[in-house]
């Protein structure tokens, strides 16, 4: 049994990449003794309810860690992206107890950190102008000198794993060095025969600019403009930091007689109605992943994203379901309405005893 820090910088935004951390605490608190280090003024095991994932691990944070991290939250809209900001802050702390953990587990991307480490990377968080997808705040180039690591690092005693082939292709166009993929877990989900189903559009996900929300609404829009009888749902945490947006996008629901918006429900009710629509939509054109649509697919549904990022490995490259720009979101959704387009994805594809296992693997190879 080895003593493991699992370093994430916040667990506040409540996505994608704070799911997969719970469930990497999860997989390695089985076999090892587990801390997670973390800057968040949210409570980590109120998280792991929301996303249904056992959490009973040791948690670490820097003192007055909740109060910096709500005050953040509060000024994002001013000050950026600041998950790097964050991870800054978050590696000054665990550097001081680095010394009392036999290997490091970054879930939160690339880290300049000693010893053995194992590195978890959504996106990257550092050099984000080396690169046309990044997203870089007015800091961005002190971050990077603080706490990028450079390639004779992630060459060495480190392990870099990627969320899709986009990007560790992005990671490799940074840093000269390509993670091996790892996709991030995603179990099955039960939900009602397809004819059952509400022909409906569901929108999964955090209420965000860069999830582009508001273009999603425009779609349902048009489509419901060319005499389709569709409804649209928006689902997903509204985190204080977006909460300019999050207004923006519940004014534009209230203006519409098909859309609907429901912020920080349960699990429960996020598969509730995973298992209840037809269709999920995500607009987000460089999507790391796409969690959204990779639930979409675990729980029967037909989903549609645009032809970038990381989603395309999540559809399988399939023209059906892929577009780009609002109009050919409008034109694919159109498309599979007309001709009757069912679910044809495996559901079990990213389950999540397959993520638990690599992840494990990966950890005791780089101890050893």
């Amino acid at each position: 049994m080895a003593k493991v820090a699992v370093f994430h910088n916040t667990l506040d935004f409540e996505g994608g990449a704070d799911m997969v951390c719970l469930h990497v605490c999860a997989a390695l608190d089985a076999v090892h003794d587990v801390t997670l280090f973390t800057l968040s003024a949210t409570a980590p095991e109120r998280v792991a309810a929301k996303f249904d994932v056992p959490f009973d691990v040791t948690v670490a944070t820097p003192p007055g860690s909740r109060a910096l991290a709500a005050g953040l939250n509060r000024a994002a809209p001013r000050l950026g992206p600041q998950l790097p900001a964050r991870s800054v802050l978050l590696r000054a702390y665990l550097r001081r107890r680095r010394g009392e953990f036999d290997v490091v587990v970054s879930t939160a991307n690339e880290l300049a950190i000693s010893g053995p480490s194992v590195q978890y990377v959504h996106f990257p968080q550092f050099y984000g102008d080396r690169v046309d997808a990044g997203e870089t705040g007015p800091l961005d180039g002190l971050w990077s000198r603080l706490a990028a690591p450079d390639r004779s690092q992630l060459e060495g005693p480190t392990r870099l794993l990627a969320n899709s082939a986009w990007t560790a292709d992005v990671t490799a166009d940074i840093y000269g060095v390509r993670p091996t993929v790892c996709h991030p877990p995603v179990d099955p989900i039960e939900g009602r025969p397809w004819v059952d189903r509400d022909a409906g559009v569901l929108v999964l996900g955090r209420i965000a600019p860069d999830k582009r929300v508001l273009n999603a609404i425009e779609v349902v829009e048009r489509l419901r403009a060319r005499g389709y009888d569709l409804t649209c749902r928006v689902v997903g945490s509204a985190p204080t930091a977006y909460r300019e947006y999050v207004r923006r996008v519940e004014s534009a629901a209230a203006r519409s007689e098909g859309v609907r918006v429901e912020t920080d429900v349960s699990r429960d009710r996020v598969e509730t109605l995973l298992g209840r629509y037809r269709y999920g939509l995500n607009m987000k054109p460089t999507e790391h992943f796409g969690m959204a649509v990779a639930e979409y697919a675990a729980a029967g549904m037909v989903p549609f994203a645009p032809n970038e990022g990381g989603q395309v490995d999540v559809l399988g490259g399939d023209d059906r379901l892929l577009f780009h720009g609002i109009e050919g979101a409008v034109e694919t959704v159109a498309a599979a309405l007309d001709s009757d387009l069912r679910p044809f994805l495996s559901r079990d594809r990213f389950a999540s005893d397959r993520f638990a296992s690599e992840i494990r693997e990966h950890v005791s190879a780089t101890l050893n």
